[in-house]
């Protein structure tokens, strides 16, 4: 179970059968500002590792089913950045050896104080940092209205979290229209919190949103201030009038950021055109946990429901790579060249076709 973590808490993976040395564990490392989630099996953990980002995985070798070395291996595969510390009560060379060949980045030996314990996961968190080689972005999602950017681009946002990217969410309205504004502000934190990004809550009018004037005034100064490196925003392939102007807001506030896409709403039409289809098999849950932040909302639309949004990113899924189930498409409208981070291949121009005015 993991606790809720304050923003930039180091986050440690435990894994530990006994469950006195499982509470042990767990409480040191919180009272030391951990945010810490532990689980008792190798099955689970592999699951909880690939929700979030780690700064540490701790694992006892004698796990029930597949031992702590089988969860290492398959930890290593998956996670490759996450420093991992095996722990054992048997100190012989034999198991030592064993340890080190599984490529761990240290070795625990039980009993151990809280002291040292905490002493050692703070190396392991310290590793951690250095293996961050890529630079980080500059993450800006913009939305007309709160739950926009999560439906949109809730996989892909995840996955600049695990990255370490700094993530802001501009959402442009309340919502208004839709639901309690002060209980859609609420939801817009929590899911802001989920991502740990730091959230800029406009106030312009639901429906009525501008394409200049204060729509374009609030998207520029969130650039001033942010000076992201990515941009995802509204496409214009839409029948809502608010995502249309504020797609037309951005690609004047944005212009002279280097990496802009386009995300796919439940409104857009069969205009949009995606170029960029990005994998999210890992985040499928992650981006539901984050639509289930905006309750008031999930409730009455149809397009929350979790089986949909799931059959929407497998229907993606199938233009990506051959061992890829879940996608979501972005249209391009200018990145950065191949070997960046933000993109993969061309520098590619989407064609734009402007629709026309329909009611919220």
């Amino acid at each position: 179970m993991t606790t809720s973590p304050p923003p930039g808490a180091a986050r440690v993976l435990v894994v530990e059968d006994d469950a006195p040395t499982r509470a042990y564990v767990t409480r040191a490392l919180q009272r030391a500002g951990y945010t810490v989630a532990s689980e008792a099996a190798a099955a689970p953990a592999l699951a909880t590792l690939d929700e979030a980002p780690w700064s540490a995985l701790l694992v006892d070798i004698g796990l029930p089913g597949a031992s702590g070395f089988d969860l290492v291996r398959e930890a290593r595969r998956r996670r490759p950045e996450v420093p991992i510390a095996l722990m054992t009560a048997d100190a012989s060379v034999e198991v030592a050896v064993r340890a080190l060949r599984s490529e761990v980045d240290d070795f625990l030996t039980k009993p151990i104080s809280p002291e040292d314990l905490v002493a050692q996961v703070g190396r392991l968190v310290a590793l951690r940092r250095t293996r961050t080689t890529t630079p980080v972005e500059r993450v800006l999602a913009i939305g007309a209205h709160p739950d926009d950017v999560e439906i949109g681009v809730g996989g892909v946002l995840a996955g600049h979290q695990d990255a370490g990217d700094d993530i802001t969410l501009l959402t442009l309205s309340h919502g208004q229209r839709g639901g309690d504004r002060a209980a859609r502000a609420a939801e817009a934190e929590r899911a802001a919190a989920l991502l740990g990004a730091t959230l800029r809550l406009g106030d312009l009018e639901d429906t009525l949103i501008p394409e200049s004037g204060p729509t374009l005034d609030l998207i520029e100064a969130t650039v001033a201030d942010v000076d992201p490196t990515i941009v995802y925003t509204h496409t214009v392939n839409d029948l809502h009038q608010d995502h249309r102007n504020v797609h037309r807001a951005s690609m004047v506030a944005a212009r002279g950021v280097p990496s802009v896409y386009c995300y796919e709403s439940p409104s857009a039409t069969v205009d949009f055109r995606p170029v960029r289809f990005m994998p999210i098999d890992r985040m499928v849950e992650r981006k539901l946990a984050l639509i289930a932040a905006y309750d008031s909302q999930a409730a009455v639309r149809s397009y929350l429901a979790p089986d949909l949004v799931r059959a929407t990113s497998r229907y993606w899924g199938r233009y990506g790579s051959r061992d890829v189930d879940h996608c979501e498409p972005l249209e391009v409208v200018r990145e950065r060249p191949a070997g960046s981070r933000a993109g993969d291949a061309l520098l590619t121009t989407t064609p734009q076709q402007e629709t026309s005015d329909a009611t919220a």
